[in-house]
């Protein structure tokens, strides 16, 4: 009957046997059902002796069968009162009791260790509990006998947590559920017509969408074996589906059952869109999904479901039965008049067989259609789900005889699922008593080759090498197989070098380094986190080696190791300053600590810490043979002192200003003859000082003192800056020519020997000239003439217009809007390009007499 779209097949019991053990020791009453671990676990059940003795000394039985029914041990029952029984990931049995002791057994009922679920579980008793897995372990979730719940996600590493109280609940809920999302472990329970979730801090009410409002209580809950479903069944027969987070819904279900179900349980594959919830009464099975029908199976006696990765287990006393939906490959292949190619390969394999020559007709119509590759690969697929080997036999005939009529067909599907089916099928044998399924073996595979490769490691009669080399040629490069587990599981033997060994196969670096420094093999882990090239790791390595080791033996280490030193400079340099200092001393680099005490000496904040940080700072120079270093901080120094004195005598802040800032800012407060000095103390050059001292005039509007500094003496850098642009301003060239050159004006940033102060930000461009606040090209690019214009005095410039050079007069008088002796100026120099600049900025109306001027003189100028 169909689950999904359309009419699809979606579920199929297997039997897989009867109980053999029913013979000896049959599957009685007094089962204390436990629950499924990742792979298919044993059964423990806890019985009573058959004979119902009333002597005080009967003890029930504790018992572990295989999945065949076979008896594997069993012990009288000696401890408190069981409430639940359930299985780890690592199949051991957990054996919950009235008081909150957990005890553990292995699969042969031999004791392994116990713990308890708190003083509160031990005074309140144990009135339900439920043993559930996550990605981190197998977890333990109780509820008291006062209504409350604690749980821990991990029985091994304990962690109680003690859930938020549910507001008037005084009985114990219709139903719960644990739930895991988002890395956090939740339980979900119902109370009445009410759902509520506890978190680790509150208790919220939530309400499924879409949840008819007659639906009336919630009997039952399941979640999905992956946590992502959520079916909820009321005493109305309703059956609600959804995601556990409760934001969708996802089918309904009205069953018209009003009694309650003795279990219900999810039925689903990996990544398969088909969603079924299985529900059993004491008589009937009822598999419903997206659909409005239903599936109904008649029990013949007493059944216990487990659910599974991609199934639900079925048992009873005398049978163990697998329920499960049908893959997609088996339902292409077996459904009724299926022209799938798998389908008509089978039946042409089965043809030849017969020799019939409609084995050539249905090969024919595969091959027109080219699916012949996709026909093999679904037979070969299918084989893997079916659980009869003579229907894996017929389907694999069916792909060895497609594969013979196609070229190259790559042979590794096909034999690596005849090695599967091999061991699937022995496995599955009743005397071993393990009923995987193929998706189930797929998943556990990687496992048991990790466990084959940990028993390896302690096999003490054969060398590390012949050790490391047998575990490497059976795992090669397996995906998600980790050889740092393998490698801790030998540390933990005490085979240290066969770890290392084991740990040269391991391709993630990330995994390699924390093992190795656990072994205390640091330096190997500081060259293996080098070579990943992933600096968080060697940060860690470092830090690692910094606690462990004595300071000098630590310096030692990585002077040998460049790349980890030079990551830890920067660490330094950012976390730790004064153990960079001593980096450098051991170093005996001279350049870089004086460079560091430059950078220190910005964290001063009083000037005389700042001299003497500096003072430090020359000193290293010096030993560096770094002598513009050297001057330029000695010039800083005395600087820094000058700055003092000054902003004592003025009151105006000094300290931190460049050279050109505190020259300029002298012109402009009008203290001339402090600002001759610094220019005489700091041999600032001539052509910069004109050029800073008229910027500064010019910019206080003091003409008058621009006017006698022009006079006193002749300019060095003249009035007018050489060869204008065609635009009347000074081009790239000219401009060019006073800028300044790199370790003169422009600080030590740009040196040759490393200067640090590029990097200090603002304070370091008080060196020298540079600083953000001079005007480079712009300052250097404008004598008198330009300046005077700039600051909108033409009065002023027109001063120094005849005193500029003959070649640049003309261009001057333009500069300062005199057409009239600009044209004389022409005229004199009797330079036609002259006259025709002249004439291209004169206009017809205003300047008609200087255009004839201009005009008389070219025409006598071309008569010549």
């Amino acid at each position: 009957m169909g689950l999904g779209s359309g009419h699809r097949v979606c579920s199929q019991p297997w039997v897989l046997g009867g109980s053999r053990g029913s013979r000896g020791r049959p599957w009685g009453r007094g089962l204390v059902p436990g629950v499924a671990s990742r792979r298919v676990p044993p059964a423990a059940l806890l019985k009573n002796n058959g004979r119902k003795e009333k002597s005080p000394s009967a003890r029930p039985l504790l018992e572990i069968y295989s999945a065949s029914g076979l008896l594997l041990a069993g012990i009288p029952w000696k401890s408190g009162r069981l409430v639940q029984l359930g299985w780890t990931a690592s199949e051991d049995l957990l054996c919950i009791q009235e008081d909150g002791t957990v005890l553990i057994y292995n699969l042969f009922c031999e004791f392994k260790r116990h713990f308890s679920m708190g003083n509160e579980v031990l005074q309140n008793h144990v009135l339900e509990a439920k043993v559930f897995h996550t990605e981190y372990g197998t977890g333990v979730a109780i509820l008291t006998g006062a209504h409350r719940f604690s749980l821990t996600a991990n029985v091994d590493d304990l962690k109680l947590r003690r859930m938020p109280e549910v507001p008037g609940l005084q009985k114990p809920p219709c139903c719960w559920a644990v739930l895991s999302r988002d890395r956090a472990t939740v339980v979900l329970l119902a109370v009445g017509q009410d759902l509520y979730l506890l978190d680790t801090t509150s208790c919220s009410v939530v309400t499924p969408p879409g949840m008819s409002p007659t639906a009336g209580a919630y009997l039952r809950m399941a979640v999905s074996f992956n946590y992502r479903c959520l079916a909820l069944f009321t005493d109305t027969g309703y059956l609600w589906m959804g995601l556990s987070t409760l934001k969708e819904k996802l089918c309904e279900f009205n069953s018209s059952i009003r009694s309650p179900p003795k279990q219900m349980v999810w039925c689903m594959r990996p990544r398969s869109r088909q969603r079924a919830v299985v529900v059993a009464w004491e008589r009937q099975l009822m598999v419903a999904g997206n659909s409005t029908e239903c599936i109904q199976f008649v029990l013949d006696e007493d059944s216990y479901l487990v659910p599974e990765l991609d199934g639900v287990r079925i048992l009873s006393r005398t049978s163990h039965e697998f329920l499960h939906e049908i893959p997609e490959a088996s339902q292409e292949i077996f459904k009724i008049a299926s022209m799938a190619p798998g389908a008509l390969l089978l039946e042409a394999q089965k043809e030849y067989e017969k020799e019939s020559q409609k084995a050539d007709e249905y090969l024919r119509e595969i091959k027109d259609q080219k699916l012949l590759p996709e026909a093999v690969s679904q037979c070969i697929e299918a084989a893997g789900y079916e659980h009869e080997p003579e229907t894996q036999k017929s389907l694999l005939r069916a792909a060895s005889f497609g594969k013979c009529f196609i070229d190259k067909f790559p042979p590794e599907s096909f034999v690596r699922m005849c090695q599967d089916l091999r061991v699937l099928n022995a496995v599955r044998d009743y005397q071993i008593g393990i009923p995987l399924t193929f998706t189930q073996y797929k998943r556990l595979t990687i496992e048991v080759l990790l466990h084959w490769a940990c028993y390896k490691v302690q096999q003490k009669d054969k060398s590390d090498e012949e050790v490391a080399h047998a575990i490497n040629q059976k795992l090669g490069d397996t995906p998600g197989i980790s050889y740092s587990e393998i490698a801790a599981r030998a540390y933990d033997c005490g085979r240290t070098e066969l770890a290392i060994k084991l740990l040269e196969y391991e391709p993630r670096s990330g995994e390699q380094v924390p093992l190795l420094l656990k072994m205390k093999r640091s330096k190997l882990a500081l060259s293996k986190a080098i070579e990943s090239g992933d600096t968080d790791l060697v940060y860690t390595v470092v830090l690692h080696l910094k606690n462990e080791l004595n300071r000098g033996t630590f310096f030692m280490t990585l002077q040998n190791q460049p790349v980890a030193l030079s990551l830890y400079r920067q660490f330094c340099k950012h976390q730790e300053r004064e153990t960079l200092k001593d980096l450098y001393n051991q170093d005996d680099n001279h350049q870089e600590l004086g460079n560091f005490h430059v950078h220190s000496s910005y964290s001063e904040k009083r000037i005389e810490g700042r001299v003497g940080a500096l003072q430090n700072a020359l000193d290293a120079y010096y030993k560096a043979k770094n002598e513009f270093a050297a001057k330029a901080t000695e010039d800083q120094i005395k600087l820094l002192r000058l700055q003092r004195h000054l902003q004592e005598d003025f009151n105006k802040p000094y300290v931190d200003l460049s050279l050109h800032d505190t020259v300029s800012n002298l012109i402009l407060d009008g203290h001339h003859k402090r600002a001759e000095q610094l220019y005489r103390e700091f041999k600032i050059p001539d052509k910069r000082y004109w050029w800073l001292k008229i910027s500064a005039l010019a910019t206080r509007g003091d003409w008058e003192e621009m006017e006698k500094f022009s006079k006193s003496k002749k300019s060095p850098i003249g009035y007018l800056v050489r060869g204008f642009a065609a635009g009347g301003g000074p081009g790239p060239a000219q401009c060019q020519q006073f800028a300044p050159t790199p370790g003169t004006w422009q600080g030590p940033a740009a040196s040759r020997g490393g200067w640090p102060w590029g990097a200090v930000g603002a304070r370091a461009e008080g060196w020298g000239w540079g600083g953000a606040s001079s005007e480079p090209a712009a300052l250097l690019s404008q004598p008198f003439v330009e300046i005077s214009v700039k600051h909108h005095n033409r009065y002023e410039a027109k001063k120094y217009a005849p005193r500029v050079t003959p070649e640049q007069r003309v261009k001057a008088f333009i500069l300062v809007g005199d057409l009239d002796q600009a044209a004389d100026a022409a005229i004199e120099h009797k330079n036609e390009n002259e006259m025709n600049f002249v004439l291209s900025k004169c206009t017809a109306s205003t300047d008609a007499a200087v255009v004839e001027k201009l005009n008389r003189a070219r025409a006598q100028l071309l008569k010549k």
